[in-house]
């Protein structure tokens, strides 16, 4: 799962850098040369689907979906169990439909051959697939929560299912904000001794590096 949090948070970054450089020289053209590439809103549109779908995916893995936990923690520790499965079930139905919405659309863009209604008349065909790609791996990724709680509800470890599925609190955002202060605090390539060296002429006195004998 970190090797797909961290996929997808690289091709999200991507699209939007890419969108920002077309922004700026679309915005440069049109300032100075009166000219447009007459793409830039089109391309937008699209980077704006697939990142939105990318981000379903990136908030389900780093757990950051809002959940109401008003009364959550007042509940008794098997019943935060199943409102927690509760919630990782709901979550894969939803994509699912999601997914299934997409497709439909999808099949109606193949029967008619439809286009973009924008100078370059893009076959939408290409931009619907990958925001279809997206929207599958956010099917995916909660399916797999979906069945990782389901396993754990069924062996009777409402611990560890309270632990990976609970919402997250102020107190996880503190203790991740700690640890990540912890890692950014760590002496890179190890601790190196600052301590002048010293040698020792031919009448033995002592000299530093660089400098004069003493």
């Amino acid at each position: 799962m970190k090797r797909i949090e961290t996929l997808a948070s690289l091709l999200f970054g991507g699209i939007f850098l890419l969108l920002s450089v077309l922004v700026s020289v679309e915005t440069v053209l049109r300032k100075f040369f009166s000219m447009s590439l007459q793409g830039a809103d089109e391309l937008g549109g699209y980077a704006l689907a697939v990142g939105g779908t990318l981000a379903f995916s990136l908030a389900l893995l780093g757990r950051t979906h809002i959940r109401i936990d008003l009364f959550h923690e007042l509940l008794p520790r098997r019943m935060q169990s199943l409102m927690n499965w509760l919630s990782a079930v709901l979550m894969a139905v939803f994509a699912g439909i999601l997914v299934w919405i997409t497709w439909r659309v999808i099949t109606e863009t193949m029967d008619y051959g439809s286009t973009a209604a924008t100078p370059w008349a893009t076959p939408l065909i290409y931009p619907q697939s990958v925001w279809f790609v997206s929207l599958c791996t956010f099917a995916l990724v909660a399916l797999g929560f979906a069945l990782r709680a389901t396993w754990l509800l069924l062996r009777g470890d409402s611990e560890t299912l309270n632990v990976e599925f609970h919402p997250r609190g102020v107190s996880d955002e503190v203790k991740e904000e700690l640890n990540d202060f912890e890692q950014r605090s760590q002496p890179q390539g190890g601790s190196r001794d600052l301590q002048p060296q010293r040698s020792e002429d031919r009448d033995g006195n002592h000299i530093a590096a660089g400098g004069m004998a003493k």
